[in-house]
């Protein structure tokens, strides 16, 4: 059980994780020099967006977005004294809350989209033809639990 992993696989992985890593510098930086908050603020109201009039519990958030328990709920806490996301009591569990997101977490998701958005373009989608982009999402989407973004 001692197999190394093939030369091209290391070589993918390691291209894999750098451009990710050198993207999200990017984006945080454009959003940053657009005064605009952290891209996990971002990721947080998108899913909260996203879920509608249902919300979701903190433990949802945190798969979203892959953030740990405690990271979630320090990150919430910010978000909730921005007036960006409110908290209620979850009926199925009293200890539990649901989150939800305010018009004014919806205002700043729409600031900060065209930002993120060019970022993406800038540091990501020029770089590949329509039909890779379709070929990488579908060679990514063979990865566990990676979903559809």
């Amino acid at each position: 059980m001692n197999e190394e992993p093939d030369r091209r696989a290391i070589i993918a992985w390691t291209r894999l994780l750098r451009s990710h890593q050198l993207s999200l510098e990017r984006v945080e930086k454009a959003l940053k020099a657009a005064d605009l908050p952290p891209l996990r603020w971002y990721d947080v109201l998108l899913e909260l967006h996203r879920a509608g009039r249902d919300g979701l519990r903190q433990f949802e958030i945190g798969n979203a977005v892959l953030l740990s328990k405690h990271n979630v709920s320090r990150l919430l806490d910010r978000l909730e004294r921005e007036a960006l996301v409110v908290r209620q009591a979850c009926d199925e569990d009293g200890r539990g809350a649901r989150v939800f997101i305010t018009e004014a977490g919806h205002h700043l998701l729409a600031r900060m989209w065209p930002v993120y958005g060019a970022a993406i373009r800038a540091s990501f989608e020029r770089y590949f033809s329509v039909q890779e982009l379709d070929q990488l999402a579908t060679l990514l989407a063979r990865l566990p639990d990676v979903g559809d973004g």
